[in-house]
């Protein structure tokens, strides 16, 4: 999404979920504010860093930039039926918002490889013990392949 992250992930017994999330959090920021800050043609180049500088100084966890909020709303996904409902609602939530018209069309998106025969830019690999929705010979049409959860 534009203004937040959706993912599903895993971990192995004995790895900290908590201390990857940070980690991925913090790659990310670090990645997009240098990308607002030394790209030449961003918009918000002369608003966006002295946000995050603000936002930053405002929080003893930050080092210099604020990027993201505080929270975050995970869900364990124990059961079949919770992983293919949340699943779900990852694909479908660009398209609620009106951004694209199916959920293959968000280039972002696990949907390209759940709906199409081609690889999209995340990588994706089906959970073991859960199957997911792959759907191998056909092409998302609307509203008739979303899952029902």
């Amino acid at each position: 999404m534009t203004n937040h992250l959706h993912t599903i992930c895993s971990w192995k017994e004995g790895h900290d979920l908590g201390l990857t999330g940070r980690n991925i959090k913090s790659f990310i920021a670090m990645k997009l504010i240098d990308a607002v800050i030394n790209h030449s043609r961003q918009s918000r180049k002369e608003y966006l860093p002295h946000t995050f500088v603000r936002e930053g100084k405002k929080s003893s966890s930050n080092f210099k930039h604020k990027f993201w909020e505080d929270e975050n709303h995970p869900v364990l996904l124990d059961r079949t039926a919770m992983y293919n409902h949340r699943l779900n609602y990852l694909q479908w939530n660009p398209v609620t918002a009106g951004f694209v018209a199916a959920p293959r069309h968000w280039i972002y998106s696990s949907a390209i490889d759940y709906f199409t025969e081609k690889k999209g830019l995340p990588d994706v690999i089906i959970l073991d013990g859960f199957l997911g929705p792959k759907i191998s010979n056909r092409k998302d049409t609307g509203q008739s392949l979303r899952l029902s959860g």
